[in-house]
């Protein structure tokens, strides 16, 4: 079961970055192999929707964080080794034909699937790894595979011994003919490990924290100290949601900081489904059917769409998997920026009333129509938040610290005088 989202909420959030920038995945891709590489990216792209499954993964990478484990296989070794198996019979199914193996190259494919064998044996039967509970499938899994009486001989060899002409021949094969699956699932086990221990290792050096899935159904969030893991300096916020307050209405100024503030708690609820630790000093949720997030929407030019009519559609998407009884976590920066601020106002209303009657779910809608947070006060279950403006003479300052209530912090004319604008317009007249 996974959670269910888009390529907007995915770019919302910047997930895989944009061109040279970087994205979340950077943060935690610290893997050694290719293949740990493409099993993160899978787990990025497909967040978890099952309590169980979350906890568990999560329970995983947190114990392998408290015991500071090293990558236990030699990372070029690996490679040769599935370089190798891609051209075995069922390699070559999934591939673009390919030129022959060479003599060397078949004798260093052979060399490095022995010491795989070796290295994974090894491995489970270290002590700790066999006390690891939550582990006990994928070493059960392992110790079966290595426990195939065809791979028997193959474990007598020395790890990196010589081998003759004619062993090179029949291991070869064993491995690319008779057993190239067996071979093929113990390098998957391997990736899944790569990506348990690289992740730990961020959950350390970064000091992220792992959250706690609850039942899904109940709509609970509670976030303490959440921040955006890009972030060099960042302000910690809290906040705490439920059925009797799920939907969150969020006021402040331009440069306030809302757009990052709802892009940290986004994240961490999307990072959380992964099973992953977040940045943020406590969590828990409950798990959601889905999530979808409309912070950067752009116009649909290429059906004549005007921003607006992409909002009303965004909206429409949300409306018809809430009337599905699905669970889901919404965000909205600014809803329907694109229109006049008559309909914006009376449009933002009537969807957060909709929105905050779906018990299950959880809803997170900022604006600049501070009005529309006034005809809002009568719904018990809307929290209201700000993030403040303090002025310092003319200069506005910021303390990215989240407030009760809703502010009419209006300061964009403040920052065109600051920058001097009218002024240049004003001597550009004169000097035309």
């Amino acid at each position: 079961m996974l959670l269910e989202t888009d390529e907007q909420t995915l770019s919302d959030l910047g997930i895989f970055g944009k061109g040279e920038a970087g994205g979340i995945f950077d943060v935690y891709n610290h893997v050694h192999t290719r293949g740990g590489g493409t099993v993160l990216q899978e787990m990025f792209r497909s967040p978890l929707g099952d309590k169980e499954q979350i906890n568990r993964r999560s329970g995983i990478i947190a114990w392998f964080a408290r015991l500071g484990m090293a990558f236990p296989f030699e990372a070029a070794l690996l490679d040769t080794a599935e370089k190798y198996l891609a051209h075995s019979e069922e390699g070559a199914k999934q591939a673009a034909p390919q030129l022959p193996l060479s003599e060397k190259e078949i004798q260093g494919g052979v060399t490095a699937v022995i010491a795989l064998l070796h290295a994974a044996r090894e491995f489970i039967k270290r002590k700790e790894v066999a006390g690891l509970e939550g582990y006990a499938a994928e070493r059960e899994g392992m110790a079966a595979l290595l426990a195939t009486p065809a791979l028997e001989p193959a474990l007598q060899e020395k790890a990196k011994g010589k081998l003759s002409y004619t062993a090179i021949t029949a291991f070869d094969m064993l491995f690319r003919s008779r057993e190239p699956h067996k071979i093929t699932q113990l390098l998957n086990y391997v990736y899944y490990l790569d990506v348990y221990l690289s992740v730990a290792k961020v959950a350390v050096e970064r000091k992220f924290v792992f959250p706690r899935a609850l039942d899904k159904g109940s709509g609970e969030l509670r976030l303490e100290g959440v921040y955006h893991p890009e972030l060099k300096n960042p302000v910690g916020n809290s906040i705490r949601m439920g059925a009797g307050q799920n939907l969150l209405f969020l006021t402040g100024a331009n440069m306030a900081g809302k757009s990052t503030f709802l892009r940290s708690v986004s994240t961490a609820v999307y990072i959380a489904h992964m099973g992953f630790p977040v940045a943020a000093r406590a969590m828990e949720f409950s798990v959601m059917d889905g999530m979808y997030t409309t912070i950067n929407l752009p116009d649909n030019l290429g059906i004549g769409a005007s921003h607006f009519y992409a909002e009303v559609l965004r909206v429409k998407k949300v409306a018809a998997e809430l009337g599905r009884g699905k669970s889901l976590f919404v965000l909205f920066d600014e809803l329907f920026r694109g229109t006049n601020v008559k309909d914006a106002h009376e449009a933002t209303v009537a969807i957060i009333e909709a929105f905050a009657g779906k018990k299950t779910g959880i809803f997170i809608v900022s604006s600049h129509i501070v009005e529309a947070g006034d005809d809002l006060r009568h719904e018990n279950n809307i929290r209201f938040l700000y993030l403040p403006t303090r002025m310092n003479g003319h200069v506005p300052e910021y303390t990215y610290t989240l407030e009760e209530g809703i502010t009419d912090d209006r300061h964009g004319m403040i920052i065109i005088r600051n920058e001097g604008i009218l002024d240049i317009l004003k001597k550009g007249r004169k000097n035309g």
